[in-house]
């Protein structure tokens, strides 16, 4: 017997301090995370003093009439020190970064059904690449307003509270960034310097995991990230040629080791999850990942959230024709899964057998966008749901009627029951397990993934060509976001894009067509009339004839036109046309080769 457990009080005074060391121990780690992290403000600070005066240095070589090569060289310069503190700008104040180096497009205030003027570098750029001294005094007003945005960077990074958690939450989502926006020049789309600019990104990360890492990670995770990081930077520097640049292997062999690594980081340095509900799971190690994404980022409550029991039910009232008035037509008329749920028509077919104005949308993502129809009528797929069957020309069908039906049937009630833990089914539990059906059917298992994942002979030399170009030269990836390759931006995954392209009736009629797209719903907006929603592009092999009007019956007639320039090169008078007019002069093999990449996006 030793001395503890002959004296039971000493026992217990020994358990009381074992207890009181383990437990301060724990709240110390659990401080260390959630407390103010001061010298990572001080950095943002820093660099951000750094930014203002450059932008005022350029602004005096503006005023002295400098020559243009000159501006251009100060401008990127000035967007290399943005680069890294972006991180910081688009997490804490993504108001502020929106205004700083958002598109060249008018912000647009849905609910207000009004547009705000673009402002940011983005705005410079359009007007540095070339320079027209005539515009010398715009492009100081200009200067001027990212002066006061970097008053407010500045002004609100010396009174927030920075935690260790966001931190790492904010240098996840730059690296992510980085993956998609940044390696498709989605905010260089003139000067398409963002090879060049990466770096500086980089090194924004690796400077910051460097202050908030401790002893625990130092030598693990953090070491082998620095490693992965320079290493990157090195590819980057070798070939800044965005027409030549090797997309396809830098993403799998540089892009994605960072965002898996920054995750044994996390891991080694204990650090929580940011407790809010987001497109891209938390342990999601790449885009491409298994699962990566949770659906229900793009449900409209808790309440709505996905499980394979509603998906099942969903499945079969989507095959049922009892969501009809009559009893003729079930959601699987129209959206045949063999065509990726499309029906393979030009324009979508009335109960009467009549054409309706648009083409039928793939399902398959429908998912993952906020703004269902080619006009974004409706926010999410419960909406999308009720607005089908009870149009009279789709589906003609009561909703009260059919819940009625769906009440008295003792299969479906007893489903819904377990489900819902209700004793008569409701409208919204409706909608809900369509959705859920609909919110299932994106597999991400396409040949493009599976290379993404390292598997190297997922996709044939052709379609490895192909996606070079589809990020490259033709530009395709700053409009279909990669990985979702649909118009919802990501990292954060929070907005879907409409775009104006200025499309023809069809491709032999190159007549305007006047469809006002999202337009309609927002009349005294003009830069959303004729806008219709940015579609994914997976699976899009399956989903012919193309565009809201299914006027182009290839793949070859659409890249046709993208090639030339969109509706402004067939001589259309489309002022608020957001696709550039500049043609991309793709030869016919550089188009088969893109062609032969979208095939790769077919899921198996």
């Amino acid at each position: 017997m030793n001395k503890l457990s002959k004296y039971p009080i000493l026992l217990f005074l020994y358990c009381a301090a074992a207890f009181f060391t383990l437990y301060h121990c724990k709240n110390d780690k659990q401080q260390a995370v959630y407390e103010d992290l001061g010298s990572v403000k001080n950095r943002i600070i820093k660099n951000n003093a750094d930014f203002e005066k450059q932008i005022s240095e350029l602004k005096t070589f503006v005023t002295q009439n400098s020559d243009e090569k000159l501006l251009q060289e100060k401008f990127e310069n000035i967007r290399k020190t943005y680069k890294k503190m972006e991180w910081a700008v688009e997490y804490f104040l993504p108001h502020s970064a929106r205004f700083i180096n958002g598109p060249a497009l008018p912000e647009i205030e849905m609910d207000e059904h009004t547009a705000i003027e673009p402002e940011g570098m983005q705005v410079l750029e359009e007007m540095l690449y070339p320079y027209d001294k005539g515009n010398k005094e715009e492009v100081i007003r200009m200067l001027n307003k990212l002066i006061n945005k970097s008053n407010t960077i500045d002004t609100n990074f010396q009174v927030i509270t920075v935690s260790k958690d966001q931190v790492f939450d904010a240098l996840r989502q730059e690296a992510f960034r980085i993956s998609s926006l940044g390696i498709s020049g989605f905010d260089t789309p003139v000067s398409g310097t963002f090879l060049q600019e990466m770096p500086s990104s980089l090194e924004g990360i690796k400077e910051t995991l460097a202050q908030i890492s401790t002893e625990r990670s130092k030598d693990k995770a953090l070491k082998n990230i620095v490693a992965e990081i320079n290493s990157t930077i090195e590819v980057l520097k070798g070939n800044t040629d965005k027409n030549t640049f090797d997309y396809v292997n830098f993403i799998p062999d540089h892009l994605n080791k960072i965002t898996a690594l920054m995750l044994d980081f996390k891991n080694q340095e204990n650090i929580p999850d940011v407790e809010v509900t987001t497109a891209l799971n938390k342990n999601a190690a790449t885009f491409f990942t298994k699962n990566a994404f949770n659906p229900d980022a793009f449900a409209p409550g808790k309440e709505y959230a996905y499980s394979e029991e509603k998906a099942a039910l969903g499945h079969q009232l989507f095959n049922d024709k009892v969501l009809s008035n009559n009893n003729n037509r079930s959601c699987a008329t129209c959206h045949i899964p063999e065509r990726a749920f499309t029906d393979g028509l030009t324009k979508a077919m009335s109960l009467e057998n009549s054409e309706l104005a648009r083409n039928t949308p793939s399902l398959n993502y429908a998912a993952y966008q906020h703004g269902q129809f080619w006009g974004m009528r409706k926010d999410d797929l419960e909406g999308q749901s009720s607005d089908v069957i009870s149009n009279k020309e789709e589906m003609h069908g009561d909703l009260n009627v059919i819940l009625a039906k769906i009440n008295e049937d003792k299969t479906y009630q007893a489903a819904f029951k377990k489900i819902y833990q209700s004793q008569k089914t409701e409208v919204w539990q409706l909608q809900n397990v369509l959705a859920s059906y609909i919110r299932s059917l994106a597999k991400f298992n396409s040949g493009f993934d599976e290379y993404m994942r390292g598997n190297k002979s997922a996709m044939t030399e052709s379609q490895k060509r192909g996606f070079n170009l589809f990020v490259g030269k033709a530009q395709c990836a700053i409009c279909h976001f990669i990985p979702l390759f649909n118009g919802t931006v990501p990292p954060n995954f929070r907005k879907t894009e409409q775009e104006v392209l200025g499309t023809a009736i069809n491709a032999e009629n190159k007549t305007f067509d006047p469809d006002p797209g999202r337009g309609k719903f927002h009349a005294t907006v003009a830069s959303l009339q004729h806008s219709f929603k940015t579609p994914t592009l997976r699976n899009i092999h399956k989903t012919a004839p193309y565009m809201h009007n299914g006027g182009y019956r290839t793949l070859q007639e659409v890249m046709n036109f993208y090639n030339k320039g969109g509706g402004k090169a067939f001589g259309f008078k489309v002022e608020n046309q957001t696709l550039s007019d500049v043609p991309l002069q793709l030869t016919d093999k550089e188009t088969e080769d893109i062609i032969e990449f979208m095939k790769a996006l077919n899921d198996k």
